[in-house]
C-alpha cells in the first residue's frame, strides 16, 4: 500500500464549536470543508495517519518526529478541558522514517525533547476526523527551520518509509496561511498577507509543488504564515507522481487565512521531479543575483569567501570604486541564508583606512566572529545573501520622536554601554520596538533613565529578495 490521500488544513481552536460557541460560525465555510475532509478520511480507511504541525516539538536543525506508545491532549488551554484526545502511536512507521532519513543522511528522529501532550495543530484535525474515523495509529511529525527543500527531500523520505512498510496511510499537513490580513488580526495588516495567501492557494489548490519551494523568504516571514513548511513535507510526499488537487475552501475572517485542499495518488509521472527542478531554477536564480550585486557586496562576498575557502585575508585592490578608496565611515555586513540571519558584524564610525578595508574587516566578522552563530562553512557558501550599510554622520537627538524607523537607525548609549540598531529593517515597525531593540543589545533596561539617543542614515546595498 501507500499513500491514498493527503490533505491541507487550518487549526484554528475558535472552530470548535466548545472553544468558539457561537463565533465559529464566521468561518462555516472551513468547517464545511473540515466535515468533507473527515469523510473522506473516513473512505479511505487509512491504517496510519501522519499528522505534520507547526506546535510541536520543533528544532532549527532537526526534523522531530514523536516518539512512544501514546498521547493524549485536550483544549484546556482555550477554555474547553472537556474536549480530550488520546491516540496510539504507529512506533513502526516512526522508527522506519528515522532510519530512511538516517540513511538519506537528513537528520531526523526521536531523539529530544518528548511532547506528551498533544497540540492544538494536531487537537483541531482530529477533532473531525475522530468524529467520522477512529480505527488509526497515528504518527506526529514537526518541521524544522531547515531550508524549504530540506523539508521537501523529508516528504520523499516519508513516502518510502510508508511504502517500505506497506501501509495505507492519510497525510496531514497542518497549517493556518497568512496571520497579517487583517488590522484587527493578531499581527496586524500587511501587504503580504493577501499576496502570500491567494499564491499559496493556487499553487496547492494546482498541485503546483514546485512553487512552494521557490517562494522568497521574505514573503513567507512578512506574511508570518505557520504552515508552509507542512504544505512542503506534504508536497515531497507525492514527488514524480500525478496528483488530484482540489481546492475546498478559503476564508479569513479574523485576519487569518484558512485553506483547504484535498490531494489525492495519480499515475507515476516523472516530470513532477520538483526537488531536482527547484536545483536547476535555483542556480539560475543564485548566478541572476550575483550579476545584480554592486562592487560594495561583490568586495564583501570575495573576502568572505577567500577566507572560508582557505583562511585569507583579501588586499585591497587599487581597482576598486574610489569612493570605497577615499572614503572612511563605519559599516556593517549581514548575511543571510534562505531568509534567516546568518550573521551581522560593524562599526559604528571608520576604523581602518578607508570603506574598503572597513568591508573586508567586517564581512570576515560577519561570517566567522558573530557570537550568536557558528562560523560559516564553506558549503553555505552558494547560499549566502549579503548586504552592506554604509554608516552616515551620528547625529544626538533629543527625543524619540525624531526617529523613524525606515530613513534611521538608532544608537542607545549609558556610559559605556552602547546598542545599535539599523533601520528598514524587516518586522521593526514602530520607534519603540526599534528603541527596546537596541537597549536590549546594549544591557540597558526598559525602566532606565539617562540614556542618550542618537540617530543615523545608511546606504544600503543589497540585491531585493523580492
Amino acid at each position: 500500500m501507500a499513500i491514498v490521500g493527503a490533505f491541507t488544513v487550518p487549526h484554528p481552536p475558535i472552530i470548535i464549536p466548545e472553544i468558539g460557541r457561537g463565533e465559529e460560525c464566521a468561518i462555516s465555510k472551513t468547517i464545511a470543508a473540515y466535515k468533507e475532509v473527515a469523510q473522506a478520511v473516513k473512505r479511505l480507511e487509512p491504517e496510519t495517519i501522519v499528522v505534520i504541525s507547526p506546535h510541536t516539538v520543533a528544532y532549527s536543525d532537526y526534523f522531530h518526529i514523536d516518539p512512544g506508545e501514546m498521547a493524549t491532549g485536550n483544549f484546556g488551554q482555550f477554555g474547553a478541558p472537556q474536549v480530550k484526545f488520546e491516540v496510539t502511536y504507529d512506533q513502526e512507521l516512526a522508527q522506519k522514517l528515522a532510519a530512511v532519513a538516517a540513511e538519506a543522511k537528513i537528520p531526523a528522529g526521536m531523539e529530544g525533547e518528548r511532547e506528551k501532550t498533544l497540540d492544538h495543530g494536531i487537537m483541531v484535525p482530529l477533532y473531525f476526523i475522530n468524529q467520522a474515523y477512529q480505527n488509526y495509529r497515528l504518527v506526529r511529525l514537526g518541521f524544522s527551520g531547515m531550508p524549504l527543500p530540506m523539508h521537501y527531500h523529508y516528504g520523499m523520505l516519508l513516502k518510502k518509509a510508508i511504502e517500505q512498510l506497506g501501509r495505507r496511510a492519510v497525510i496531514i499537513a497542518s497549517g493556518d496561511l497568512s496571520h497579517k490580513l487583517k488590522k484587527s488580526g493578531p499581527y496586524g495588516l500587511s501587504p503580504y498577507g493577501a499576496k502570500y495567501d491567494e499564491r499559496v492557494i493556487q499553487a496547492l489548490g494546482k498541485a503546483n509543488f514546485l512553487d512552494l519551494l521557490l517562494f522568497p523568504s521574505l514573503l513567507c516571514s512578512e506574511a508570518a504564515e505557520c504552515g508552509h513548511r507542512s504544505f512542503t513535507i506534504m508536497a515531497g510526499a507525492w514527488d514524480r507522481q500525478q496528483v488530484q488537487a482540489k481546492l475546498l475552501s478559503y476564508e479569513g475572517p479574523f485576519g487569518v487565512g484558512y485553506g483547504v485542499c484535498s490531494f489525492y495518488p495519480g499515475e507515476q509521472e516523472d516530470s513532477r521531479n520538483f526537488l531536482d527542478q527547484y536545483a536547476t531554477s535555483y542556480a539560475q536564480a543564485v548566478n541572476k543575483k550575483r550579476q545584480q550585486e554592486d562592487a560594495y557586496i561583490t568586495l564583501a562576498r570575495h573576502a568572505i569567501e577567500s577566507y572560508v575557502r582557505e583562511g585569507k585575508t583579501i588586499k585591497v585592490a587599487p581597482d576598486l570604486p574610489q569612493e570605497m578608496l577615499q572614503t572612511k565611515a563605519g559599516a556593517f555586513v549581514s548575511l543571510h541564508s534562505n531568509g534567516s540571519l546568518r550573521g551581522c558584524i560593524g562599526t559604528i564610525g571608520p576604523m581602518r583606512d578607508n570603506l574598503a578595508a572597513e568591508i573586508i574587516h567586517n564581512a570576515i566578522s560577519a561570517a566567522t566572529q558573530d557570537p550568536r552563530f557558528l562560523e560559516v562553512k564553506p558549503k553555505e557558501l552558494k547560499d549566502l545573501s549579503i548586504s552592506v550599510d554604509v554608516l552616515g554622520a551620528i547625529e544626538k537627538i533629543a527625543t524619540a520622536s525624531q526617529l523613524d524607523t525606515k530613513r534611521y537607525g538608532v544608537i542607545v548609549t549609558k556610559g559605556s554601554r552602547t546598542g545599535l540598531l539599523l533601520p528598514n529593517l524587516e518586522g521593526i515597525d514602530s520607534v519603540e520596538q526599534q528603541i527596546a531593540i537596541a537597549r536590549q543589545k546594549a544591557g540597558i533596561g526598559e525602566t532606565e533613565e539617562g540614556v542618550q539617543l542618537s540617530r543615523f542614515e545608511v546606504i544600503r546595498h543589497e540585491v531585493p529578495e523580492c
